[in-house]
């Protein structure tokens, strides 16, 4: 199903709910990846891989929604290793960004213990905060 109209907006119907709630760049940015894939490979799953990675590129999950990075270049070792990489994903969260950055998001998100934690254990408090958001906002 075509995430844009004709015009090239997005159709909220048919983005994720995390995306509803972000910058309309963001919307556009997924939509127009997800249809020029699903045009190109005809597998919706493959599509819907291909919209993200193009949206982890230039944003980040924060909570509930995306953000733009300051930086734009891959989110995680599994984006920067490409198609059939079997390294692991960070969900959205900027993993390549500085310790600070990570920190800053976490004490935003008013994540518990992150004084104490290394830039991978940021990462993944980083990750379950953003999906716990997530499932609250619903």
């Amino acid at each position: 199903m075509p995430k844009t109209t004709r015009k090239g907006t997005a159709k909220q119907s048919e983005l994720p709910a995390t995306l509803r709630r972000s910058p309309a760049k963001a919307q556009r940015t997924f939509a127009k990846a997800h249809d020029a894939a699903a045009e190109e490979y005809d597998d919706a799953e493959r599509a819907h891989r291909v919209a993200y990675a193009a949206l982890k590129h230039s944003y980040e999950k924060v909570g509930d929604h995306w953000e733009a990075k300051d930086e734009k270049g891959p989110s995680d070792t599994r984006a920067a290793g490409g198609r059939g990489t079997d390294a692991p994903t960070a969900g959205g969260v900027d993993a390549n960004a500085s310790k600070k950055h990570l920190y800053d998001l976490a004490r935003r998100l008013d994540v518990r213990g992150r004084s104490t934690m290394s830039k991978e254990e940021l990462v993944d408090a980083l990750q379950k905060e953003n999906a716990r958001r997530t499932r609250r906002a619903g």
